[in-house]
């Protein structure tokens, strides 16, 4: 399933004014930021939701979904960088648990094969799943806002091409994400995006700019949501 994201915007949120869903709670949802540097200009890959989807229809994405109960207990050939780790627990309750945060990983390494076949399971690996965890960066954390009928906590992980053995030439799309696209970081063009993608996708080329290699411990963007309006909170 494909990662949902934040709201659309700053404003007060509509659905709240016309009778919403302001008391769901936000699900784990884990999205991954697949980043080719091998150009001038960073690109990342990102597909186009289906119509048929109740939340964010045709809008282009990145692959990734909600955080399964098993997630936290499949195997994994390399875990999370420690300062990784130690970042996805910060401004989290307390039944978030490492565990918690490896879940979130494998969801993102998870949810990015099911729907562009796409593997972060290095080819020495007999198992069918199990993801090599040790490249992924922790880049942005994003809340949907109330009034929404589905919410979802999503933590944005990244890691580059060049640090995987997948071939990324082989990418497929799959009844989640079509369309799949290598999109510039300094040229959105005309896809439709939602308001909180092109804003993440504005932090991630910022810290680029910053420091190409994206530190494992950089402080990460946390957008979320207070009496109507959007906060964005560095963490």
């Amino acid at each position: 399933m494909t990662a949902k994201v934040a709201g659309s915007g700053t404003s007060p949120d509509p659905a709240l004014e016309h009778g919403g869903h302001p008391t769901i709670r936000p699900r784990d949802a884990a999205s991954l930021i697949l980043i080719d540097r091998s150009a001038s200009v960073p690109r990342v890959l990102m597909g186009r939701r289906a119509r048929a989807h109740a939340f964010m229809p045709g809008v282009y994405v990145f692959p990734g979904g909600r955080r399964d109960p098993g997630d936290s207990r499949k195997s994994v050939s390399a875990p999370l960088c420690p300062e990784v780790l130690d970042r996805l627990a910060i401004r989290t309750p307390k039944r978030f648990t490492p565990m918690t945060a490896r879940g979130l990983a494998i969801a993102a390494a998870r949810e990015m094969e099911e729907e562009v076949s796409l593997s972060l399971t290095p080819r020495s690996e007999k198992e069918a799943f199990c993801p090599d965890l040790s490249k992924l960066r922790y880049v942005a954390r994003a809340i949907t806002p109330p009034g929404q009928n589905r919410r979802f906590d999503t933590r944005f992980f990244a890691c580059f091409t060049d640090e995987i053995e997948a071939d990324t030439a082989l990418h497929q799309e799959s009844s989640e994400l079509l369309d799949l696209t290598w999109l510039p970081l300094d040229d959105f063009g005309d896809l439709p995006l939602a308001y909180i993608t092109r804003v993440i996708l504005d932090d991630v080329n910022a810290a680029l700019a910053a420091d190409t290699s994206l530190p494992f411990d950089a402080a990460i963007p946390f957008y979320h949501f207070r009496n109507g309006r959007q906060i964005r909170d560095t963490i």
